[in-house]
């Protein structure tokens, strides 16, 4: 069956959506039993498959053994998704490519977060490094083992081309994209995730860093979007308590930015013209984006958080131990790579000993890795 002859595309979608049946198609052909448009194909094999599920125990800010009321990968994804899909409609941008992008984002992230990520590049320095989106890349095109006739999920080119454009201060892919234009825009769902990312994580880590301690509510006066939001909702909801302010802060915060980051990119969508996917790739500018104003005032939550949480003393002494922790494992696999189990032993017969190695522990959540250290350096610890 066809995908490009799906009758299921929605049909309300704008000129400058991507179309699941306008897709560059997958790597490897395949005899399809449904007529679902391939992005909502691709979404469903990311939510089924092993890299998906492990993001539960991974890390944003604080480690999962610190508390199950903090957000993990996976909350944070279901958060992205969530708030990129209400932009997507708004835009009349195809939601199932967005929401697959928001589910994936995340997939070749490291335990322990940006400092696992951190140490893995430093470990790999001379193998080809570690980049997070690249890593995600390599899940869905070559880790996931699921299928009899490949190797990885076969998504669609779009969403392969969506993982790898994905940008943020922390994200930013130099290497392995010569397949997906490099230097070229991609599609307007994808550069919405980056931004639909972004409010996720500042909003989530305001509300996880107050209820931690790490950060207090008369710190957040500083800023102006909080104050400013705050204060609104005080005088809506007068003698409101301290812990309903907040949510309703946080709900009023992300809708702000929503409702701006919709406003801004619609104005520049007709600024440019931009009639179809074909016009966007030729005028090669972003079109998603904040205006100035709030844009400004995002920065500056930004600074907050990470002059304030990023950097407290108590999350900067978990860095330093999950340092340890990665590069120990790392080492110990490197020397002796017996420990691993048999089908990593195999792959190094077709692959390089330190990228296998790279790849299990990337693979790895917080709560395994903390284990594995235990198991491997702890005398009283079974094996």
């Amino acid at each position: 069956m066809s995908e490009a002859a799906s009758v299921m595309e929605r049909p309300d979608l704008a000129g400058y959506a991507a179309k699941s049946a306008l897709s560059r198609g997958r790597r490897y052909p395949e005899e399809l039993r449904d007529d679902r448009p391939a992005f909502e194909r691709d979404r469903d094999r990311i939510i089924h498959c092993a890299a998906f599920r492990r993001l539960e125990y991974k890390t944003q800010v604080f480690v999962n053994h610190e508390g199950d009321y903090y957000r993990t990968r996976l909350t944070h994804s279901l958060e992205v998704a969530q708030i990129a899909k209400g932009i997507a409609r708004r835009l009349k941008l195809n939601e199932e490519l967005t929401e697959a992008l928001a589910l994936a984002h995340d997939l070749g992230h490291t335990p322990f977060g940006h400092t696992g990520e951190e140490v893995l590049n430093r470990l790999m320095k001379g193998f080809g490094g570690f980049e997070h989106n690249l890593q995600s890349l390599r899940v869905v095109d070559e880790l996931e083992e699921r299928y009899p006739e490949f190797n990885g999920l076969n998504l669609s080119w779009e969403v392969r081309e969506g993982i790898i454009k994905h940008s943020s201060p922390y994200d930013r892919p130099e290497g392995g994209i010569a397949e997906f234009l490099p230097g070229i825009v991609p599609t307007v769902e994808a550069q919405l995730m980056n931004f639909a990312d972004e409010i996720a994580y500042n909003n989530h880590d305001i509300d996880d860093g107050l209820k931690s301690g790490y950060i207090t509510l008369e710190q957040l006066e500083s800023v102006d979007l909080w104050r400013e939001v705050r204060q609104n909702i005080s005088e809506q909801y007068p003698g409101i308590d301290p812990d309903r302010q907040k949510c309703q802060t946080i709900s009023a915060i992300i809708g702000l930015l929503i409702t701006d980051i919709t406003e801004t990119t619609m104005g520049n969508i007709r600024t440019n013209n931009i009639k179809d996917l074909d016009d966007l790739r030729r005028v090669n500018n972003q079109v998603v984006c904040f205006s100035p104003q709030v844009a400004e005032k995002n920065r500056q939550l930004k600074r907050f958080l990470m002059e304030n949480l990023y950097h407290h003393y108590k999350v900067e002494r978990m860095r330093v131990k999950a340092e340890r922790y990665l590069s120990q494992l790392f080492d110990v696999y490197i020397s002796h790579p017996t420990l691993l189990p048999r089908k990593y032993l195999e792959k190094m017969e077709r692959e390089e000993r330190e990228r296998v190695v790279c790849d299990y522990i990337a693979g790895m959540t917080d709560r395994f890795a903390l284990d594995e250290y235990k198991r491997l350096f702890e005398p009283y610890e079974r094996v």
